[in-house]
This record gives structure tokens, C-alpha cells and sequence, in this order.
């Protein structure tokens, strides 16, 4: 073995721990996401081996197709067998029920993915996916580092999934991570270079090279390490969707997307003392201008040293009931913290938060939610009926703000609310009318509001649309219960939060657990009542739980536990809809709840088809080209033709380095690998002949080739040495090549020739050689000049 061909494969193994490495380094950001457990071990053990295989397969001269097929079948078959034994033929082999488990793992995962909060613990399904994405990245590296050396494109994808993790969990830069990948990617491509160039022809370098190249790189890490973090944040959005998969508060109106987002999520947990557990909030909206609900935004007192939520505005003969409310925050990121109303005081927060006296929200200072566990203690008024119904609304001593309605408010708002409310005596009898209304027969509880045509917002617009269709969900039916209200005079605002979770079997200190999710956010609205304060309602038919009150000792009845009424005010353009309303409890109709299967697609026979054809498509895409080459050399192209010679070389294993010139090669080809000498002869001469003559020329003296000063001799010296000097064209027959001319008169003997040539060297290849360079053709991949061509000449096969 020459020493330009040891150095060339030491290099190969040098650069295939380099690319370990490079992967290793790209890694450890992905940690932030999904927690280290046993798929690290299994995803770099894996890794590995498919890289040390890669690096022995080349050793014995493999085609580069041939070793990227081998590591492909290496990674199904070890996938297979350590996650998918149970259904595999031979426990290692993929069947039909193997790739239906991998299309759940799939769907599983991405489920995961867009409901869980990083770092995901990860289970069977992560795991599976973990392992096969970080070695296939080894294997697609090993090609694009190692066959077709472009260690630049690598660096390029080593980059961008180490960026994936900072962009879906902001944090403080891996100062060590983004080291070792910086410094692993400027390894691969200095050995890159170092092995594809010989050391003979390598221009000496000057010592300010090496300092140079340290400079850079220390400019880079400043940069990326100081200079960064002092550049502007972005827009801070983690109110609104989380981060890290977790889920947010909108703090406005639009809650359309978030309702309909799929695999909803446990964000909370809750138990309190009391019989049942209560709605939670958040924000509080107070001012519509006619397009949008705006959120409230008074001054906060700090939570810590100030004024705490204030004495509450309820009359002294009100009754009042204590309960502390405990809260465990698990997936849920926003400064708007879920508190119960009304809250007297909170205990057990971290960071910073201030309280809104005003509407009795907490709001982080700097700080989220997320992590967070705390006791709510809250006084809440108890009015009788008697007590709310003498309770004033209209005219209440709070801002006119909250009785604001936009100009524009269509008149069939307006006059459906006297409607709704006539015959009614009190306020509260109005508020009541108004609930009952909602909650009857005539509207239905819908998530899929018609968002092309402007009713999947909170607008007058809407608020028209949704009371001509009566079909919604709890924007509407709270936008529409509040602008009603206030066209009565009745002080109104908004509460985005969340309903009342479902019960656990989970109990601590005798109390019982309930589960919030992410589709129990709601929104409903709030009336205000003089002397007892700001009382909340549920208009949303389906949803939630009606305020009730005690009769307080009298006959009168409650006028929300009263059956409702068996007709209501409708606009001549209403249709009560007929279908059955799609609660968190009750999906839409249509929702399917079974996952991804690809196995499903692909019957027995279907695979097997599929996977023969997708073998055979590199011999038809090799059969195609040698075709328009034959083509074209038949009609005389003699460039086709020796391209041809050449991508059969690379087929079979032969090196087509960029240095050895037609004659060098032509003789290596009749020397080492069996071809016909006078064949080659033909071939070279023709595209010498195309390469460096006019098209029309022909020879000194009419020789049946090229002459030089040894034309006579056919192995003397001029024009039949190689450039390099050394290697000679054998002998050929005097006349073998006719005359040159127009390259038509010559296109018989080139087709000839170029069978002639190609046979012979597939004779003199091994049966392996040849079964390889049909089922995985190197040429398609390699062109004949490259790097991946090149190399030293390899010895005889036979």
C-alpha cells in the first residue's frame, strides 16, 4: 500500500471520530429538551458502530453506495430488534405490524412534542425516536463528511439542529457545547483537506497561518458569547403560547385557536376545602371599542410589602364563606397568574409578582408561572336571593367605562336584550333572563365558528353573526351576554381564565384533587352589584355551573333553577341550529382519535413491492445513463464515450483520479483490470483527438494515432507517455484507428470500443464487483475527476 493511499485512510478514521464528536457536541443542546436516560447510551452506542462500520467497509475498498446501504441496513435491523422485536420476522427483520408500531411511536412522539414541557421525560415512543434520529444524522454525516467530502454542507446541518433546542427552550448559551462543536467542525475540515490533498503538493505554510486561525476562533466565541446576550430580546410572547411546549393565556379575547388546539394537557392541579372546586382567573377585560375586548391594565402593588388585594366592598350583613384553594402549576407558562375569586391573600410564590386590587388579579414582575405551587385564601360574599335581587346594578358608583358599548352596535343586540329582559323587575332578575336565555335549547355550544367570515373573533360583527346563527363557543356567548348587559345600563367586564377541573382519584389531607387542562380555559363575564361587588355568571350553554342563591327563609325562587322558557325572542333570520354541542366532555363530531399508522398503507405485498422497487431504482437510473451515452457515442460523441469508460471504472471499484491523463489511464486499464488494449487505444486517441484538435483536423502523416516524436514505436516516448511520465498505452495494431473525420464517419468504432472496453473490465472484475456496480452504482454519486474518484491504483483482482 502506497503511502498516499495510508494517509488517505487514516485520515478516513481520524475523520469519522471527528464526526462522533461533531455529533456528540450537536447533541447536548437537544438535553434542554428531552431529559438524558438510556437513549443517550443506545443513541451513541448506535452511532458508533454505524461510523466504525463505515470506516472498516472503506478499508476493504466497498463502494461509497455500498457502505451507505450496509449502515442503513445496519440501522433498521438494530432499531428494529431493540424496540420492535415483538412483531419483527426474526426479531430482526421489519414486518407489517413493525412499521404500524412506528407510525404510533411517530404520531406519539409528536404528540409529546407539542403538549409537553421541556425537558420531556421521555418514554418508549421519545426514546425510539431519539435513537433513530441522532444515528441516521450519523449516517447521513458519514456520507457527506467521508464519500463525497463536503464537510462544509455537514457543518451547515450540524449547526442548524443545534439550534433547533435554543430556539424551542430559550436559555443561557451551552458555553461548552457550542465550543466543542465549533472546534469539532474546524477538525473536519482540516483533516478533510489534509487527506484529500498529498503532502508533496501541499504549499508550505507560514507560521502566522496557525495564529491567525486562532484568532478567528476566539473572535467567534466572544462574539457568540459575549456580544450576543447584549443584543435586543425579542417580543416577549410567553403569556400567550408558553414556551417549551407548555401552554399559555391569551390575555386578549381570541381564544378560538387556543380551544381548538389538539391533545390537550394537564397546565394545573387544584384542591381546596370546599365542596367543589372553583373557576380560576386570570385577566379581566373592561373597555370594547367595537373590534376587540381590551385587557385591563392597572397599576400593580408588589405582592411582597404592599397593600395586599385591599377589604373587599361587600356589605357587612353579607355573608361570607373562607376557603383556601391550593394550586400546582405543571405545564403552564404566563405572568398571569390562575388565582380563585375573590383572593384575600397568597402564599408560597417565588420570584416577583404584583397584585391588581382593582380585579383581584396577580400578575409575575419579571417572572412566570411555571413551577409554581401556592395557597389562595379567599372571602367570598354569599348574597341570598333576597339580598341580590334588592341589590342595584344600573347606576352602580364604578367607572362609566364599564358600561361603554361601541356606536356601531347592530340594533338587533340592542333590542334583544329588551326583549330577553321584559317583564323583569330587578337587575338581577334582568342578569338572570339574559343567562337562562343562553343556556336554553336556543343555542348550541360549537367550536367551529366560521373564522373565513370574521365570527371567530369578538367584534360587533361577530357578536351579530353569533346571535343571527346561535352557535359558539364561550367568547361569544360572554361578549354577547356583556354587551347586552350594558346596553341595560348593567356595568359589565370580562374573566379569561379557566373552569372548574375534573376530579382525580388523588386525595391529600382528605382533600380532593382536581385535574385543569388546556381546554378548560373559558371566558365569561362579571356584572356588578351594588354592596356585594362584582358577581360572575356562565352564560356558555353547556359549560360550567350558574351562580346560585339561597332563598334566604323566603318563598321566592331562584329564577336561574326555574325551567327555561319554552320560547324566546329570535330575529325573523334565526334558525335554531339542531346539532349537538361539542364540549371539552363531548368532541366534535368527526374527531377521529386514533394516530398515524403508515402500516395501515402498506399491506404484506405492498412492502415488498415497494422495497424491490426502491432497490432497483438506482440500476434503472445507471441503465438510463449508460444508455444516452452508448447513444451519443454511436453518433460519434467521443467525450460520451470515454465518461463512459470512466463511470464504469467508478462502478467496479476502479480510482478515476483528476491527475492521470486518458493515456495513463487507458494503460492502467489494459495493464491491471483486463481491458482490450486496442479498444482503449480507439477510445483514447478519439478523445484526445475531440479534447485538443479542430473537429475537421487530421493527423500528421494520416497515423492511425496521434503521433509524437515516437509515433513509430508504439511504446516508445512523446505523445504515449503520460504526463506523469512512467505509464505507456500498450501495443495496438497498426490500423487499428481509421483516419480521423467528421465525428459521424467515426461513431461505429467508438460504440465498438466502448463495449469492447467495458466488458473486458467487468470480466476481470469479481462477481461482487460486478453485482455492486449493478444494484449500486458509484457513478451516480461520483463523478469521474473527483475526489471520491480518486486514490491510488488498487492491485489486480485477479
Amino acid at each position: 500500500m502506497s503511502r498516499p493511499e495510508r494517509a488517505r485512510r487514516g485520515g478516513t478514521v481520524t475523520l469519522a471520530l471527528g464526526v462522533l464528536v461533531a455529533l456528540f457536541a450537536t447533541t447536548l443542546p437537544v438535553l434542554r429538551v428531552v431529559s438524558p436516560g438510556t437513549w443517550t447510551v443506545g443513541a451513541f452506542a448506535l452511532a458508533a458502530a454505524i461510523l466504525a462500520i463505515g470506516a472498516l467497509l472503506r478499508r476493504i475498498r466497498t463502494p461509497a453506495i455500498g457502505v451507505t446501504i450496509v449502515q442503513l441496513v445496519i440501522w433498521v435491523v438494530a432499531l428494529t430488534a431493540g424496540f420492535f422485536r415483538a412483531g419483527a420476522w426474526f426479531f430482526v427483520v421489519p414486518s407489517p405490524n413493525t412499521i404500524r408500531a412506528v407510525g404510533d411511536a411517530i404520531a406519539a412522539t409528536g404528540q409529546e412534542i407539542s403538549v409537553g414541557v421541556a425537558p420531556l421525560v421521555p418514554s418508549p415512543s421519545m426514546e425510539f425516536f431519539m435513537v433513530a434520529a441522532v444515528s441516521l444524522l450519523a449516517i447521513v454525516l458519514d456520507h457527506v463528511v467521508i464519500t463525497t467530502r463536503m464537510p462544509l454542507l455537514a457543518a451547515v446541518a450540524l449547526v442548524s439542529v443545534a439550534l433547533v433546542p435554543a430556539i424551542a427552550v430559550p436559555a443561557p448559551m451551552d458555553v461548552g457545547a457550542f465550543a466543542l462543536l465549533g472546534l469539532s467542525i474546524l477538525f473536519l475540515l482540516r483533516t478533510e483537506t489534509r487527506t484529500r490533498v498529498p503532502a508533496a503538493t501541499r504549499a508550505p505554510r507560514s507560521p502566522g497561518a496557525s495564529v491567525a486561525a486562532a484568532v478567528i476562533g476566539v473572535a467567534a466565541v466572544m462574539v457568540a458569547v459575549v456580544v450576543t446576550p447584549l443584543l435586543p430580546a425579542p417580543a416577549d410572547r410567553s403569556g400567550v403560547w408558553g414556551s417549551g411546549g407548555a401552554s399559555g393565556i391569551d390575555p386578549t379575547l381570541s381564544l378560538g385557536e387556543d380551544l381548538r388546539r389538539p391533545n390537550p394537557v394537564e397546565v394545573l392541579r387544584v384542591r381546596t376545602s370546599d365542596a367543589v372546586a372553583p373557576y380560576l382567573r386570570a385577566v379581566t377585560l373592561s373597555t370594547f371599542a367595537g373590534d376587540v375586548w381590551e385587557p385591563d391594565d392597572p397599576a400593580s402593588e408588589p405582592l411582597a410589602g404592599g397593600d395586599g388585594f385591599g377589604p373587599l366592598v361587600a356589605a357587612s350583613d353579607i355573608l361570607r364563606d373562607e376557603d383556601e384553594v391550593r394550586v400546582d402549576v405543571s405545564q403552564l407558562n404566563t405572568p398571569y397568574l390562575p388565582v380563585p375569586f375573590p383572593a384575600t391573600s397568597i402564599e408560597g410564590l417565588t420570584g416577583e409578582w404584583g397584585v391588581v386590587a382593582e380585579n383581584r388579579t396577580v400578575i409575575g414582575l419579571g417572572t412566570d408561572s411555571s413551577g409554581q405551587d401556592y395557597a389562595v385564601s379567599t372571602e367570598a360574599p354569599r348574597p341570598t336571593l333576597p339580598q341580590i335581587r334588592a341589590a342595584a346594578s344600573r347606576g352602580s358608583d364604578v367607572p362609566a367605562a364599564y358600561s361603554d358599548i361601541p356606536t356601531e352596535t347592530p340594533s338587533l343586540v340592542t333590542d334583544l336584550a329588551r326583549q330577553v329582559t321584559e317583564g323583569t323587575s330587578t337587575d338581577y332578575d334582568a342578569v338572570a333572563a339574559l343567562q337562562t336565555w343562553f343556556r336554553s335549547s336556543e343555542f348550541s355550544y360549537s367550536l367551529d365558528a366560521p373564522v373565513e367570515d370574521g365570527f371567530d373573533g369578538e367584534g360587533v360583527e361577530a357578536l351579530e353573526q353569533f346571535l343571527i346563527t346561535r352557535e359558539g363557543y364561550c367568547v361569544h356567548y360572554a361578549s354577547a351576554f356583556a354587551v347586552m348587559a350594558r346596553s341595560l345600563g348593567m356595568p359589565t367586564r370580562i374573566v379569561i381564565g379557566y373552569l372548574p377541573g375534573r376530579a382525580t382519584s388523588d386525595t391529600v389531607d382528605d382533600e380532593t384533587v382536581y385535574s385543569v387542562t388546556s381546554d378548560l380555559l373559558h371566558a365569561w363575564p362579571e356584572v356588578y352589584f351594588e354592596g356585594i361587588g362584582w358577581v360572575a355568571f356562565e352564560p356558555t350553554n353547556s359549560l360550567g355551573a350558574p351562580p346560585v342563591f339561597a332563598s334566604g327563609g323566603t318563598s321566592s325562587t331562584d329564577p336561574l333553577n326555574t325551567p327555561a322558557p319554552t320560547s324566546a325572542p329570535s330575529p325573523t333570520a334565526s334558525a335554531a341550529p339542531t346539532t349537538r354541542p361539542d364540549t371539552p366532555d363531548t368532541p366534535a363530531a368527526g374527531a377521529s382519535g386514533t394516530g398515524f399508522s403508515l402500516g395501515a398503507l402498506w399491506p404484506g405485498t405492498g412492502i415488498v413491492v415497494l422495497a424491490i422497487a426502491l432497490l432497483l431504482l438506482p440500476a434503472l437510473a445507471r441503465a438510463l445513463r449508460r444508455t444516452r451515452q452508448r447513444v451519443a457515442a454511436r453518433a460519434g460523441d467521443a467525450v460520451a464515450a470515454w465518461s463512459a469508460v470512466q463511470s464504469a471504472a467508478i462502478d467496479l471499484g476502479i480510482p478515476v483520479p483528476p491527475s492521470e491523463s486518458p493515456r495513463a489511464f487507458g494503460a492502467r486499464l489494459v495493464g491491471s483490470h483486463g481491458a482490450d488494449a486496442d479498444a482503449v487505444h480507439t477510445l483514447v486517441a478519439a478523445v484526445e483527438q475531440a479534447s485538443y484538435a479542430p473537429a475537421d483536423a487530421v493527423p500528421a502523416g494520416g497515423a492511425d494515432r496521434p503521433r509524437g516524436d515516437g509515433a513509430d514505436d508504439p511504446t516508445g516516448g512523446g505523445a504515449d507517455r503520460s504526463p506523469a511520465g512512467g505509464d505507456r498505452l500498450p501495443p495496438a495494431r497498426r490500423g487499428g484507428l481509421p483516419p480521423a473525420g467528421p465525428p459521424s464517419r467515426r461513431g461505429g468504432p467508438l460504440a465498438a470500443a466502448l463495449a469492447a472496453v467495458t466488458a473486458g473490465l467487468r470480466a476481470h472484475a469479481s462477481p461482487l464487483r460486478r453485482g455492486l456496480a449493478v444494484i449500486a452504482p458509484r457513478s451516480l454519486v461520483v463523478r469521474p475527476g473527483s475526489a471520491s474518484a480518486g486514490g491510488a491504483s488498487p492491485t489486480p483482482t485477479r
